[in-house]
């Protein structure tokens, strides 16, 4: 363990709803649907969040839970089992139909569960239903991946062969440039986690060795360690070093010779250190506040300090899991201060005292801290962003450089003005 401080931390908290994380889920498998059994508010935000128009073709929707909903004077069962149906006649292509919880309906006690057996044992294999809460009264955003996947993980196929397992959603183009580069490396079965297509999921056992992709999918790995698969233990692939180690974790379980791995991935972490040099220049020496939200503050803060030459001021996470982050804890600064959970006001006088240069944060706190002067960065973006891997590192500093560009370009115009 390194010398960073680790306090904990309980209070108001400033969350974004685990729905959200439908807008990159959908994307990821085109042949499943999310019906969100919520309210409008819930239709609202992932609509928002998404930026489908109306006349569009989502695969997400919402089973919208009225007043007499709420108020137990109809039978949601029943009408849940009505819209279900409405929507196999209207999109017979869905193969995987997800059945999203949200706030509205754990406060009223719907058993989704019980819904998706029972629909389940209708439909008779034709679609396949699962069931997960999205609710955000107790996670963060991102632990609706965590979810989800965990609900697929007692459909996947028992295998005992050799296999790497990829771990957390990415962008196709990234997820084949780090498949490619595995089996280059000599890692020649590399499956992914969720799959391309949703009854396409692959099989897990004990020769699968897991790489988690994203910090946040801690109940997944626990189940997939159940069914088990060892799950590797490394520094997230975010910017150079974090995916060099990320990869050689994977490549030492194989037995793969260290001289191999480098022979093939230092051109590779040459290039893209080039890439690097004109974001360093701008980041180096800049002061760096993470508020807690997506639970990739870590790796984040850990690939900026190391690779980016920030300052870190503090980092907060809305959960800690110490295994799981251990490798990382590791390369933090001796004495760095991590904050698990959050008390939003007492972190925001923390913030307005130390007043750092960058403020890594919620979209519901970005605007007040831009009005005081403190550039921000929506913690919110780089979920969606392809960020993972070494030839990524370039695109992810530029994140960062690109509100301090704009704050000092800013701060110009109002000097000219005065």
């Amino acid at each position: 363990m390194s010398g960073a401080t680790l306090l904990k931390e309980s209070g108001p908290r400033e969350v974004f709803c685990g729905l959200t994380s439908i807008v990159w889920l959908h994307r990821r498998m085109p042949d499943a649907f999310f019906l969100v059994v919520g309210s409008r508010t819930c239709a609202h935000l992932i609509q928002s969040a998404a930026g489908v128009m109306i006349f569009a073709e989502p695969r997400f929707g919402t089973a919208i839970l009225e007043e007499k909903d709420l108020a137990g004077l109809a039978d949601a069962h029943e009408e849940l089992d009505r819209v279900v149906h409405d929507l196999l006649a209207r999109r017979p292509e869905i193969r995987t139909l997800f059945l999203v919880g949200s706030c509205p309906s754990e406060v009223i006690k719907l058993d989704l569960a019980r819904v998706a057996e029972r629909l389940n044992s209708k439909l008779n294999g034709t679609v396949r239903i699962v069931n997960y809460s999205g609710s955000g009264i107790e996670t963060t955003f991102t632990q609706g991946e965590d979810g989800a996947l965990k609900a697929l993980v007692p459909l996947m196929p028992t295998s005992q062969d050799e296999q790497l397992l990829l771990v957390g959603t990415l962008a196709n183009a990234v997820e084949d440039r780090l498949v490619k580069l595995f089996n280059r490396l000599g890692i020649t079965k590399v499956s992914s986690f969720p799959p391309r297509q949703s009854t396409n999921l692959p099989s897990v056992g004990p020769g699968t060795r897991v790489l988690l992709v994203q910090p946040y999918l801690s109940e997944t790995a626990r189940l997939l360690k159940d069914r088990g698969a060892e799950i590797l233990c490394a520094p997230f692939p975010l910017g150079v070093e974090g995916s060099m180690l990320w990869m050689q974790t994977a490549t030492s379980s194989f037995g793969i010779k260290d001289s191999t791995v480098q022979e093939i991935l230092n051109p590779l972490i040459l290039r893209a250190r080039q890439a690097l040099t004109p974001y360093k220049e701008k980041l180096t020496g800049k002061r760096l506040f993470l508020l807690p939200e997506s639970q990739l503050e870590i790796p984040l803060a850990r690939f900026l300090n190391r690779e980016c030459g920030m300052q870190i001021v503090e980092i907060g996470t809305p959960y800690l899991n110490k295994e799981m982050m251990s490798k990382e804890l590791e390369l933090l600064p001796e004495n760095t201060v991590v904050v698990e959970g959050q008390h939003v006001e007492k972190q925001l006088d923390r913030v307005r005292e130390k007043h750092p240069d960058l403020v890594v944060c919620g979209m519901g706190l970005a605007n007040p801290l831009e009005a005081e002067g403190i550039s921000t960065k929506w913690s919110i973006e780089l979920v969606f962003s392809p960020i993972h891997g070494i030839d990524q590192s370039s695109d992810l500093a530029e994140l960062f450089s690109r509100p301090l560009h704009r704050h000092e370009l800013l701060n110009r115009k109002q000097l000219a003005n005065a």
